[in-house]
């Protein structure tokens, strides 16, 4: 396989496969196919495993998988959010990823569901109990939002991250949850009660523009705009509807 990715804020990756290569990806990720492709639905790994990426995880019970049924063909899958695609190639190792991070992958590579050792980061880590994880030999892409930015931690060396930012760390990595401190840090510092500590040693990608954060700010835009649209009469209304039912 052969691959280019191209474009700078919503990226594609470019894909040559050679004969008999296959690529498993997410559903719904395909952006073009030439002549030599053939698309076929699969649930990966069987049934268990299938079920679990759909009822706990929240993917899809079926993976898209292309095949390449001559010499070459092209094809290309495309970013679905704002951000960033990268390659992680897998040597027998795992890696554990946020449950929207797997765009797709070639080789030996087994996908399932991970559960957070630690109650404490499962309850407060942003992601839940659940974590994707990504196992085997084989080249692996993932997708995030805005930029990525990648740590390669030494032993015993930590990281507070956002909760939201993590895309994927190597297994070796401990994750836990730290609260902030402080009740006016807590109350007015806007960075949420709770911080990811990740102790290496091992490899750590975040993302700089989480969709849930992005999602959001589009939703406090989107408010804004309809109180706008209301004036001050309407806006007098719903103040004083909110001091009557206490909120």
């Amino acid at each position: 396989m052969e691959y280019k990715i191209v474009g700078d804020v919503m990226q594609a990756l470019q894909i040559e496969l050679h004969q008999n290569e296959e690529l498993y990806a997410e559903a719904g990720a395909m952006l073009y196919m030439g002549p030599g492709i053939d698309l076929q639905a699969r649930m990966q790994g069987g049934l268990m495993k299938g079920l679990m990426r759909k009822f706990l995880a929240g993917e899809s019970l079926f993976m898209s998988v292309f095949r390449c049924d001559r010499a070459s063909a092209h094809m290309a899958l495309a970013n679905p959010i704002a951000g960033k695609i990268i390659p992680i190639q897998l040597n027998g190792n795992t890696i554990l990823a946020e449950r929207n991070a797997y765009l797709c992958a070639i080789g030996n590579i087994d996908l399932t569901v991970a559960f957070t050792k630690k109650f404490g980061a499962g309850l407060f880590g942003g992601e839940g109990f659940l974590l994707q994880k990504i196992s085997g030999t084989g080249l692996v892409f993932l997708h995030a939002g805005g930029n990525m930015i990648e740590f390669n931690l030494a032993p015993g060396e930590q990281l507070r991250v956002d909760t939201g930012c993590i895309v994927s760390m190597a297994e070796t990595v401990d994750y836990d949850i730290q609260f902030v401190g402080g009740f006016r840090n807590a109350l007015f510092g806007g960075e949420g009660l709770f911080y990811a500590t990740l102790t290496g040693p091992g490899h750590v990608v975040l993302q700089t523009l989480p969709f849930s954060r992005l999602a959001n700010r589009l939703m406090a835009a989107a408010g804004g705009r309809r109180d706008e649209a209301k004036g001050l009469g309407g806006l007098a209304g719903d103040v004083l509807g909110n001091l009557i039912s206490g909120d």
